[in-house]
């Protein structure tokens, strides 16, 4: 694992990153740590495994180190770095750098992993792990952290495209819930069933639509 600069003395980050990526099989997961957000973000939400902004808080560090530790210490099959390196040289080569050259079968496309919330006259970006749930909010949609409520333009269900299924569940037209903070379900006395989260107080309903979800648990 390595964490970038993008500006650097000698190679930039992204040129160095290039140079990295130059064996697939050995590409290791790479964290950009820049006060620059306009860098190709949304390139980077299929080729960096981590992006932090500057100045770095100290909470948004232990949750990448923690999940650069899951990351390494789950097993992974040989090829499983391939498409971080495709994707990163396809965000080089958008930026008019030499890259490796990417097999013809393109991968499918990654999960959404950032998010960018305006947030008065500047823009927020919040990485997908920090997420509880989403809910529709009219021509919004809340995005719900562990730090309070943010508002996105993106419809929920456009959203919910771009999520990853596994890790994000739809529990209603209107909500959406990161699976890994569900702390389990009950019924209340209307028969609904409400879905617990793990160090929140909110209960989120669950439709008959969507209640398929749960039935295992």
């Amino acid at each position: 694992m390595v964490f970038l600069d993008i500006q650097m003395p000698g190679l930039n980050g992204l040129q160095l990153a290039e140079r990295l990526a130059g064996d697939a099989a050995e590409t290791p997961r790479v964290v950009f740590t820049t006060a620059h957000e306009h860098y190709a973000l949304q390139a980077f939400e299929h080729a960096a495994f981590d992006y932090l902004l500057k100045p770095v808080r100290r909470e948004r560090l232990e949750r990448t180190v923690a999940r650069l530790k899951e990351a390494l210490a789950a097993p992974a099959p040989a090829l499983a770095a391939a498409p971080a390196a495709e994707a990163l040289a396809g965000l080089l080569r958008q930026l008019g750098m030499a890259a490796p050259a990417v097999p013809a079968a393109s991968p499918a496309p990654a999960p959404l992993q950032w998010i960018r919330a305006a947030q008065g006259q500047e823009t927020r970006l919040i990485a997908v792990d920090e997420v509880i749930w989403f809910q529709s909010n009219d021509k919004y949609t809340s995005v719900f952290i562990q730090d309070g409520e943010h508002l996105i333009r993106t419809p929920l269900r456009q959203l919910r495209e771009q999520l990853d299924p596994q890790q994000f569940w739809q529990i209603h037209r209107g909500v959406i819930v990161a699976a890994r903070h569900v702390a389990g379900t009950r019924t209340d006395f209307r028969g609904r069933l409400l879905v617990k989260l793990k160090g929140r107080p909110e209960e989120l309903v669950v439709s008959r639509n969507f209640a398929d979800v749960f039935k295992q648990m």
